[in-house]
């Protein structure tokens, strides 16, 4: 069994803004598979599916970014799915924006929902799918992240999000964090 979840803020005030993007990420996915998360629970929303014939939960946390890391710990403990089974989709700031870098542990880089997931699991070897947001030039760190994207940005992040489903999938389909990084790095 395997989880994929993608961060983000609950609520519509975030919606569509960049610190969104794992769950933008996520939605992008689902919407590609016709499918929904269709249930409230270990404070989340969630979906177990079969795809190319294994389990997967597909997850967007309901908490904050900065406590992700309880929802993912419990939908993990409860279907006790191993730390190395789990794929964590989130922005980053440290690359430009639409830039994939898939990552097989390690800190947080200063990632408040990667800290709490850390902290939570009780290891950093869980896999990211990390998307660029690119760090802010002339705004504060918290007004970058909570606006949405412009539109030549969005175009940038359509097209990230689309090799994110072909990431997605061959994670599902068992492929290990190297041969995801040779082939999206």
């Amino acid at each position: 069994m395997k989880i994929i979840a993608g961060l983000g803020n609950p609520g519509k005030k975030y919606d569509r803004t960049k610190h969104n993007t794992g769950f933008m990420a996520l939605d992008n996915y689902l919407k590609s598979k016709n499918l929904s998360l269709d249930k409230d629970k270990f404070e989340g929303h969630w979906t177990k599916q079969k795809i190319n014939g294994d389990d997967v939960i597909l997850l967007e946390p309901q908490t904050f970014m900065n406590e992700s890391g309880r929802s993912v710990a419990q939908i993990a403990n409860f279907f006790k799915v191993k730390p190395e089974d789990i794929l964590i989709i989130q922005d980053d700031m440290d690359m430009p924006i639409g830039k994939i870098r898939i990552r097989a542990n390690g800190k947080s880089g200063g990632h408040n929902g990667i800290k709490s997931i850390i902290r939570d699991l009780g290891t950093d070897k869980f896999n990211r799918l990390k998307i660029g947001i690119r760090h802010p030039e002339k705004t504060s760190v918290v007004s970058w992240v909570l606006t949405p994207f412009n539109a030549e940005q969005q175009k940038l992040m359509d097209d990230a999000f689309d090799t994110s489903v072909k990431i997605i999938d061959d994670f599902i389909e068992g492929h290990n964090s190297q041969y995801l990084m040779n082939k999206y790095n």
